[in-house]
């Protein structure tokens, strides 16, 4: 063997108590994992009530209690042994099939880890007699004989306290006590959304932090459930998702485009009950509301997936967080259609939080309230007294011709409307606010409505059936662009040649790393081709679907809505006015403009009524 040759290395098998401490570096990385992996646990076993307490984090202390089923005392032992689990059960010929998971829980790691890495006190009752297990850093002492008063007459109490002790090298990748709080926090309100039928409580510090009821296992259970988690508001403006096909069942709920935040932390995807952070969930929620939403404001939902398990692989990470899909384009598409349908189901509805502000800013901060307020008592309060809206000054003379560029012919023809009634959601314009904004009387109330907003959702509908309609249109380039990407890219573009071809992006391979451009949509006239088609290749790579075409189109032809729109600032007659709000009537998604605002406010009588002191 020649002298700089490598000597051989010694193959050694690891100690148990280090390849549990190995383990738990992948399965309970922080308190809040821990907490996860023990409330499946329970509700494996069947618990219809489970509560956490947590102390300085979960670092310091972190118990789960649960009423399920419970453990017999010789089974204790066992169960903390690496790989052991109740979930798993083999066949008549002896092998287990890992893609037909029916539970939360089924790797056997979870334990085992927790145990290896801290002290540990496992009490459980399955019959007449309760026994526990003592455990630090993996060492077991037990079982023995224990009091166990639970929530039932059976059940499971794991009492974990200096979590990470045996391997202090962890506690430095820590976060503070606060940060892992909210960790621990936001693991178990998801589990209690996608399990409503459980009652949940969490203790933080000596702190009720969160406390659910069980509900009954319907929609309106669910709904209940997501509102106690998610807050009030989001049970009053959402949506409900129900679809199914090819044995895949979606439901849930979405909130309405009005109702939406600056960051997608409040969308949750459930597949069979279990909590899961997918990509898939980010493309698919952004394509279906990018109609709806400007790009920097996301929409809140909770979806739940059920299929067979044998279609879903639930076993890619030791934290049971992320899944695949068998068939994942079913899912997107299935996903897509079912929201895109039930924003087009939610007609003209707006967020109830949009007339809520208006209401709360309509009377001055620290005024008085009830019919005692008034200009004179604004003046007291420091306040200018509000305009008096003139109604004769919002009818000019000109005819609804000078409406023309807006509204078809068949929508003018319906334009003399009297008085409100219930054929009219929107009721009949009365007057027209500082020339911008639309004053209707409805059957029960006010609408306002933003002119402008209003007509630039009308003219982007209808320029969008055009375009389904007619195709899009292709202008050929008299020199093909050439853009250079990364190899991988440019094969992930040339397989959708096809789908982009229907776009009107012409497209093929031009060498290693190359993608020829010969046609581009007419529609958008000079482009940068180069960075879209680096923007398309990302897409393809994490959502399988290129967004950023469609989204080109969308912000094209909403620049295009926005400037042949109605402006604010141009008087109105009420032919004009009632034809807006006739065709508003009867197009999808008038509710709120391109990207995300309302075009309109309504206020109830009862919310009127309430602002004079008529209505407690």
């Amino acid at each position: 063997m020649p002298d700089s040759a490598l000597p051989r290395p010694d193959i050694l098998r690891l100690p148990a108590d280090v390849i549990n401490r190995i383990a738990a570096g992948e399965v309970v990385e922080r308190p809040a994992a821990a907490v996860k992996e023990l409330v499946e646990n329970a509700i494996d076993a069947g618990a219809r009530k489970i509560s956490v307490i947590l102390e300085g984090g979960g670092l310091t202390r972190l118990c789960v209690e649960d009423d399920g089923c419970g453990l017999a005392p010789e089974d204790l032992r066992l169960a903390l042994e690496r790989h052991a689990t109740s979930k798993l059960k083999p066949d008549v010929t002896g092998a287990i099939d890992l893609l037909n998971i029916r539970s939360l829980g089924f790797r056997g790691e979870a334990l085992a880890s927790i145990a290896a890495v801290s002290r540990m006190i496992l009490t459980s009752r399955a019959g007449e007699d309760a026994a526990e297990l003592i455990i630090e850093a993996g060492r077991i002492d037990g079982p023995k004989p224990a009091a166990f008063t639970g929530y039932g007459a059976t059940g499971t109490r794991v009492d974990v306290r200096d979590l990470f002790f045996a391997t202090p090298a962890r506690l430095k990748f820590m976060k503070g006590e606060r940060a892992e709080t909210l960790a621990v926090a936001d693991a178990v309100k998801r589990l209690a959304m996608a399990h409503a039928d459980v009652a949940f409580s969490l203790e933080t510090d000596g702190r009720v932090a969160f406390r659910v009821a069980a509900e009954r296992a319907h929609d309106e259970g669910r709904l209940n459930r997501l509102g106690a988690v998610l807050g009030k508001s989001f049970a009053d403006n959402c949506i409900a998702i129900e679809t199914e096909r090819e044995g895949v069942r979606l439901s849930g709920f979405a909130g309405l485009p009005t109702f939406s935040r600056g960051n997608a932390q409040l969308q949750y995807l459930f597949v069979n009950g279990r909590p899961v952070k997918d990509r898939l969930m980010t493309g698919v929620v952004r394509a279906a509301y990018q109609d709806f939403l400007a790009r920097d404001r996301h929409p809140i939902v909770a979806l739940f997936l059920e299929l067979d398990p044998e279609e879903v692989d639930v076993n890619v990470h030791p934290a049971k967080t992320e899944v695949r899909f068998r068939d994942a384009g079913l899912i997107r598409g299935l996903m897509i259609g079912a929201l895109r349908h039930g924003l087009a189901g939610a007609g003209h509805r707006a967020s109830t939080t949009v007339s809520g502000f208006a209401l709360g800013k309509a009377r001055p901060e620290g005024a008085p309230t009830g019919p005692l307020f008034s200009p004179v008592m604004a003046s007291r309060w420091g306040q200018r007294p509000a305009p008096v809206a003139d109604l004769r000054g919002g009818v000019s003379e000109r005819g609804a011709e000078a409406f023309d560029h807006g509204l078809p012919p068949a929508t003018r023809v319906e334009t003399q409307v009297e008085s409100a009634s219930d054929a009219y959601p929107l009721g009949a314009a009365k007057a027209q606010l500082h020339e911008t904004y639309i004053i209707a009387e409805t059957a029960d109330g006010i609408v306002i409505v933003d002119q402008h907003a209003a007509h630039e959702r009308l003219v982007y509908e209808r320029m969008k059936q055009e375009l389904a309609t007619r195709g899009v249109q292709k202008q050929a380039l008299l020199i093909p662009d050439i853009v250079t990407l990364t190899e991988d890219e440019a094969a992930r573009l040339v397989q959708h040649t096809e789908q982009l071809a229907e776009w009107g992006l012409e497209i093929e391979a031009f060498g290693r790393g190359a993608i020829c451009v010969r046609a581009t949509p007419s529609l958008f006239g000079e482009m940068d081709t180069a960075g879209l088609l680096q923007d398309l290749a990302d897409d393809f790579a994490e959502y399988e679907a290129g967004l950023a075409l469609s989204e080109k189109f969308e912000d094209v032809m909403g620049n295009m809505a926005c400037r042949s729109s109605v402006r604010a600032g141009r008087r109105l007659n009420a032919q004009e006015m009632n034809a807006l709000l006739r065709e508003m009537e009867v197009t999808p998604y008038s509710g709120q403009c391109n990207h995300g605002r309302p075009t309109y406010v309504e206020l109830k009588r009862a919310d009127i009524e309430r602002l004079f002191g008529r209505r407690g």
